[in-house]
């Protein structure tokens, strides 16, 4: 396909599926044309932006870790619980209309947080402006890999179709793991250059220009189905499926895995007097595994999804007791870099298992709940390693990157006892 192809395709987005059968890497990129993959990528930072923008927010405004570790929390309670309601009214209106609405509203309740923040007004209003900051967020990650697939799935036929159905969630895996290891980092950097409201008020103008930009993309409109291939979606009683909710799981672990280790690690690096450079080294851990994750489209089909899920898991789990072990800043940052060989590969297993699990017309709802489910644990898990930190020192909340492995590796088994369960 030419490059006016590309460009057509990005004008129409009903253009057809080219006839002969292109590269996997090809197809996937002609499906969603040129602009989709940049402005799908910096519309995600926002959303890894909030959660640790509003803890340094309310911990220099306030002066108060604990009402910090709250409203974070907070915020990602409101994700938790109208993240897939998000998802919900994208299957039903289309993405369009739904990013629009949340990324304006959302644009709103994160400005309201920095006036409230440093308002003499009392902690209750912080807490709900956190909540409504969460309640609100757009859910790009999940609206981009449902819509990425959806295009991929209707102009690939054939052979090219699994691959380039894998080679979209490595893209995708990829591409959330670089948001969340610099989002952090972003959020870093503004606040010590600028102010720790700065971060805040920086998610608020991209939310409102880049992610409302993804929602006038021309693939917002062509990964919706046509009128006449639309169909019944399934009952919402099968978003709750056991098959559907171990994976659920297992996604909250890797949650619980960016949570801890983060947290940790600001701990470890406090410890050797160069806190500031935290997000620096935490970067290790997000370069190996955005480079795992693209891999990951590669491997062939025999080395089955249960498979992976474990030896992945172990692989994290090598990097978890490096970092128990490391006593110097290089050796942490080569156990995160192994971790990251493992966690890379474990998102692309883990979300190519929730596309195949999603009940019919329901693609979007399950996307959210799965990106929901990171949330869900990197809340808590900031939380509680920073108490740990804390109160016990950096020893201790090292062990949380290996209980959230634990959560990782006991819902693969699970997955892999349903699986043997149904083939008997």
């Amino acid at each position: 396909m030419t490059t006016r192809s590309v460009a057509l395709l990005d004008e129409s987005p009903q253009a057809p599926a080219p006839a002969e059968s292109p590269s996997v890497a090809r197809a996937v990129f002609d499906s969603a044309g040129a602009s989709f993959f940049p402005l799908a990528l910096v519309a995600r930072f926002p959303y890894a932006m909030t959660v640790v923008g509003v803890l340094t927010l309310v911990v220099a405004a306030r002066g108060s870790i604990s009402l910090g570790g709250l409203t974070s929390a907070t915020a990602g309670v409101g994700m938790a619980v109208f993240g897939p309601l998000i998802g919900a009214a994208a299957d039903r209106w289309g993405q369009r209309r739904v990013l629009l609405a949340t990324g304006v509203a959302t644009s709103a309740a994160l400005t309201a947080l920095v006036v409230l923040a440093y308002s003499p007004l009392p902690s209750a209003a912080v807490l709900v402006a956190a909540f409504l900051v969460g309640a609100t967020t757009p859910q790009v990650p999940p609206m981009s890999r449902s819509r990425l697939v959806g295009l991929v799935t209707r102009r690939t036929q054939g052979e090219t179709r699994p691959k380039a159905v894998n080679a979209a969630m490595a893209y995708e895996s990829a591409a959330d793991e670089m948001t969340f290891v610099f989002g952090p980092t972003l959020v870093g950097v503004l606040a010590a250059a600028f102010s720790p409201a700065a971060p805040i008020i920086a998610a608020a103008a991209l939310t409102l220009v880049a992610v409302c930009s993804f929602a006038l993309h021309p693939s917002a409109t062509a990964a919706q189905p046509a009128p006449e291939d639309r169909v019944t979606p399934d009952p919402v009683s099968d978003l709750f499926r056991p098959s559907l909710l171990v994976v659920l799981l297992g996604i909250v672990g890797i949650g619980l895995f960016f949570g801890s280790v983060l947290t940790s690690l600001t701990s470890f690096m406090a410890d050797h007097g160069d806190a500031e450079q935290a997000g620096l080294v935490y970067g290790a851990m997000g370069l190996g595994s955005a480079v795992c994750a693209l891999l990951a489209g590669m491997l062939p089909a025999r080395f089955a999804l249960r498979d992976r899920w474990l030896v992945f898991a172990a692989l994290a789990l090598i990097g978890a007791v490096g970092l128990n072990l490391a006593t110097s800043i290089p050796v942490m940052a080569l156990a995160l870099a192994v971790a990251g060989t493992g966690i890379g590969p474990l998102l692309v297993t883990l979300y190519t298992l929730v596309s195949d699990l999603a009940p019919v017309g329901r693609n979007a709802t399950v996307m959210t709940m799965a990106s929901t489910a990171i949330v869900i644990g990197q809340a808590p898990a900031s939380s509680l390693t920073g108490y740990l930190a804390e109160d016990s020192g950096t020893a201790t909340a090292l062990v949380m990157p290996l209980v959230a492995v634990a959560v990782i590796a006991s819902a693969g088994l699970l997955n892999r006892f349903q699986a043997a369960t149904a083939r008997v």
